[in-house]
């Protein structure tokens, strides 16, 4: 939300510069997303009034003018502005002035004619051209006045980041109060008078719906439709983001402004009978402001007369009843809608428009009457008009309830960790609106009308915490009463994210949505889960596996010259097949990883070297190491990976996931290089352990290698299991440091070196046992794959 600075310190004015001001809102919690000044610097422009204009001797487009600055002799001053006349009023920049972008004003000649100064359009002092030639001045604009003065371009803009809960803040008035409270200052509101009624005409209103609990509306005839909207109404509302539109649509949007309650002005002549607030019907349209046709449903409400739907309520007006320069009536309206009949619904519609946002976290139930009261005051004073008595409907009985909270002392200091006393306890909660009564060590306390986030006696604290400053806390040790749980001998979260980020991986955090074409290409047999409200259209899917999320990642770095990319991500995969509804939806927390580039950074001392399917591999199985999980692979056959270069991870025969590489038809379809993946479920990655300490033995080891020749259609596993199971309680370990292919290997065949360690915990082994072992192993191996043994 963006207010003016000089606007806010009409209403509160602390003794702090815009710095020290913007620091105590953040502190607040409304953080200062920016400060902006209106205008750059200049100096030396001043009020002037052009008293003559001549034709130039010498130039057709040129005009002499002679002007008045407010010293004793008026100034020649040499002007092309096509707009230039008598009596205008307009910004001079005299002799010695220095204008933005450093343009120093000189005394010179143009075409041979004296000029003493420079007449100025608005880009000349940083302000936004509207139209071609001088900056027009209103008629009684002071002469000689500094105009940096005269049009308060020595204001700032506070851009000021509103938290969801904190909907009141959504107005200069809650901003107000906020700096008020911190330097215990009251607010200065401006007076508003109540317009009286001159007419005997209203329009009768129903409310047909639970939606809405309090709706007011006003008829206005007779209004002047040439009245415009005043200079300083709209350089307010400038300020604040808004652009101006015509005279009753600035007013609405300036007591939205100001006290943060959304109001609408329809034509009255446009609506047909009694005003109903009600659900729409199916398949009703609409024709928006902003000329969008709109589909409604019955879970959409709107404001309607007999005939048709007039608005969206609390998001939109509609284009047929709008305001227009042909109105010689009004209809206002103002309301309070409950936040969850609003909530998401503009979304639906690809809308975010100041009311729905507004509305969406609650509007105060209490301001729609001082709104339609101010709104009407300021009708009246800029464009006169007869008013009709405010009709006013509402459901008491939906209406929010401002419970009152129960806070005691102790709940204070304890939560808080540090003493704050009573006095102050009792007067910022008293500044912040609430209704305090005090009892001895406790206090009851009622919320305002317009706090929605205060519910249980936390957030009373938190409130204190925020008026008392957390800048003067006082640092101090914390005082735990620390209590041991058992002892988990289990792999942490944390201890995984330590892990994984020692390989030189870096933590992905993303949404659970995905794009649901990317979801296809990855697995061409899911139907992906959409999402009905998407906040965009690339994360309209629920997402089945975490490289829907980690690929665009991926994607982003390569396009920005990236070229070694390592992410792991921690979060949910949903499981929606098979599911009929969404109770049998499976979230399953997943541990994702993906690697793009060389295997190790580039360095002087060592060529680089593709990461590949063993590199990959060895990672992956660090990270299992970690934790103590002993895993086997096999041959993976999903779709979206390289068939010859991935494998399922198996945990007791059952797998937990997949590591490889991308199918090369999705690496070049996705514009990736080599893309080495994993995915694995956290539940079995982290899964509790039993630590179990061996006594490491005191008697030499005896390696024995083998060499074999066998059918390439055998796999390393399960040669490697059968020599475990045949080697007995002595085979120690066993792994594979050879292979071999080619000349002197007959075709279909290949050779294997495998070393086996033999050890026995008490005592030296002797070669008989050792021969023993081997010649069951080789046997065992030939009498089952036909390995035959070869010669050293």
């Amino acid at each position: 939300m963006k207010i003016s600075e000089n606007w806010l310190r009409t209403w509160v004015n602390p003794s702090v510069n815009s710095e020290d001001l913007a620091n105590q809102l953040t502190m607040l919690g409304l953080e200062i997303d920016d400060i902006s000044p209106v205008a750059k610097p200049f100096s030396g422009v001043v009020v002037g009034e052009v008293l003559t204009v001549e034709q130039h001797p010498d130039a057709d487009r040129l005009r002499v003018t002679t002007v008045n600055v407010g010293q004793d002799e008026p100034l020649q001053i040499v002007c092309g502005a096509p707009n230039v006349r008598i009596g205008l009023r307009v910004p001079v920049a005299l002799i010695g002035a220095v204008l933005p972008g450093d343009f120093k004003i000189k005394k010179g000649k143009l075409r041979g004619v004296a000029s003493h100064g420079m007449l100025c359009g608005a880009s000349e002092i940083d302000l936004e051209d509207k139209i071609d030639g001088l900056l027009e001045l209103p008629v009684d604009a002071p002469i000689g006045v500094d105009i940096r003065d005269y049009l308060s371009l020595d204001d700032q803009v506070l851009d000021i980041s509103i938290t969801p809960n904190r909907g009141d803040c959504f107005s200069l008035r809650g901003i107000a109060r906020e700096v008020a409270v911190i330097n215990q200052l009251a607010v200065t509101t401006p007076e508003i008078k109540d317009v009286s009624s001159t007419l005997n005409e209203e329009k009768s209103i129903e409310l047909a719906t639970d939606g809405v609990a309090r709706y007011l509306g006003r008829v206005v005839r007779h209004l002047d439709f040439n009245a415009v909207t005043p200079d300083w109404m709209v350089q307010r509302l400038q300020r604040s983001g808004i652009r101006t539109h015509s005279l009753l649509v600035d007013i609405t949007n300036y007591v939205l402004i100001e006290l943060g309650q959304p109001m609408h002005a329809f034509d009255l002549d446009k609506i047909s009978g009694q005003i109903t607030v009600r659900q729409a019907y199916p398949d009703e349209e609409l024709v928006l402001l902003n000329e969008q046709n709109v589909k409604l449903s019955s879970d959409i409400m709107v404001i309607a007369d007999e005939e048709k739907a007039l608005a969206l309520a609390g998001i939109m007006g509609g284009l047929h009843s709008r305001v227009t320069e042909n109105t010689q009536a009004i209809f206002l309206e103002s309301a309070f809608f409950n936040p969850l009949a609003i909530a998401g619904q503009a979304r639906r519609f690809g809308l975010h428009t100041d009311s729905s946002q507004r509305y969406e976290r609650g509007v105060d139930f209490e301001l729609p009457l001082q709104a339609m009261q101010r709104a009407s005051q300021l009708i009246q004073e800029i464009a006169g008009g007869e008013f009709g008595p405010i009709t006013v409907v509402e459901k008491t009985d939906h209406l929010p309830k401002r419970e009152p909270i129960d806070l005691h002392y102790t709940q204070v200091n304890g939560l808080l960790g540090y003493d704050v006393e009573k006095d102050f306890i009792r007067q910022a909660l008293t500044n912040l609106g609430c209704k305090v009564i005090v009892s001895d060590q406790s206090w009851r306390v009622t919320p305002p009308s317009y706090r929605y986030d205060l519910v249980i006696y936390q957030d009373l604290i938190e409130e204190v915490a925020r008026i008392y400053g957390y800048d003067h806390i006082e640092v101090a040790l914390p005082k735990i009463d620390v209590n041991l749980s058992k002892y988990q001998d289990q792999f942490e979260l944390t201890q995984l994210r330590q892990t994984i980020v020692t390989l030189g991986y870096q933590e992905a955090i993303s949404f659970s949505f995905a794009d649901a074409k990317l979801e296809k290409q990855l697995n061409p047999n899911a139907q992906p889960l959409m999402l009905a409200n998407p906040i965009s259209s690339d994360l309209a899917a629920m997402r089945s596996t975490l490289l829907s999320s980690l690929i665009p990642c991926v994607q982003y770095n390569l396009n920005r010259q990236q070229n070694r990319v390592r992410f792991f991500e921690l979060g949910l995969r949903f499981d929606y097949q098979g599911a009929s509804h969404l109770d049998e939806l499976k979230q399953i927390p997943t541990l994702g990883l993906i690697a793009v580039g060389a295997r190790t950074p580039e360095q002087w001392h060592e060529k680089p070297h593709n990461m590949d399917f063993f590199d990959f591999k060895g990672e992956i199985e660090e990270i299992l190491a970690a934790g103590r999980v002993s895993v086997t692979y096999e041959r993976s056959e999903r779709s979206w990976l390289h068939p010859g270069q991935s494998a399922e991870i198996l945990l007791n025969g059952q797998s937990i996931g997949y590591l490889g590489r991308l199918h090369p038809s999705l690496e070049s379809n996705l514009d990736l290089g080599v893309t080495w993946v994993a995915e694995m479920d956290q539940s079995a990655v982290l899964q509790p352990y039993v630590s179990n300490f061996t006594e490491l033995s005191r008697f030499p080891s005896i390696r024995r290698d083998i060499a074999l020749l066998i059918d390439d259609k055998i796999s390393v596993k399960e040669i490697q299991q059968l020599i475990k199971n045949t080697g007995g309680e002595l085979l120690d370990s066993t792994w594979l440091f050879d292979v071999y292919t080619g000349q002197g290997v007959e075709e279909g065949k290949r050779s294997l070196a495998f070393a086996l360690l033999w050890q026995h915990p008490s005592r030296t082994l002797e070669d008989a046992e050792i021969k023993l072992g081997m010649d069951q192993i080789i046997n065992v191996l030939a009498s089952t794959y036909q390995a035959i043994l070869r010669a050293s």
